[in-house]
């Protein structure tokens, strides 16, 4: 398990953007399950929409990048700097995530070349798939 203290060195986020609060599981240059606690205090709430909040659909898939992000930075442990998306396919919203909700995000290596990585991304609530993506990032060093 990996706890938010060692998060918060290999991610470059910070509050309110850090979308991982917590690493279930992690297999080197494979896969990583991470968790993020959906709270009524998130900033975005407020605005998406104020008598019916949801978590914008963007947010869920920034938070599976950042979750491959820490795959990527634990994998090479000498690698620091930041993430940047290339792009993103595939994706899809099937569920609605609202306060209280515990979004689990699985992620699994498709394809790592140097400083491109191609990651298959799902997220869950109750293990019911909330949202999927492919995603392909960039590693930049620090």
């Amino acid at each position: 398990m990996i706890e938010i203290n060692e998060i918060l060195t290999l991610l470059p986020h910070a509050f309110p953007f850090l979308l991982v609060d917590r690493v279930l599981e992690y297999e080197p240059e494979k896969r990583i399950v991470g968790l993020k606690n959906v709270t009524f205090n998130e900033p975005f709430f407020p605005g998406h929409f104020p008598r019916n909040p949801v978590m914008p659909g963007v947010l869920i898939i920034e938070a599976m990048a950042q979750t491959a992000g820490i795959l990527a930075f634990k994998s090479y442990p000498d690698l620091r700097g930041n993430v940047f998306f290339i792009g993103i396919d595939n994706a899809r919203f099937r569920k609605p995530v609202t306060p209280g909700d515990q979004l689990k995000l699985v992620l699994r290596v498709v394809k790592h070349r140097k400083e491109i990585w191609v990651f298959d991304g799902e997220a869950f609530v109750d293990e019911k798939k909330v949202a999927e993506a492919r995603i392909m990032a960039t590693l930049q060093a620090s």
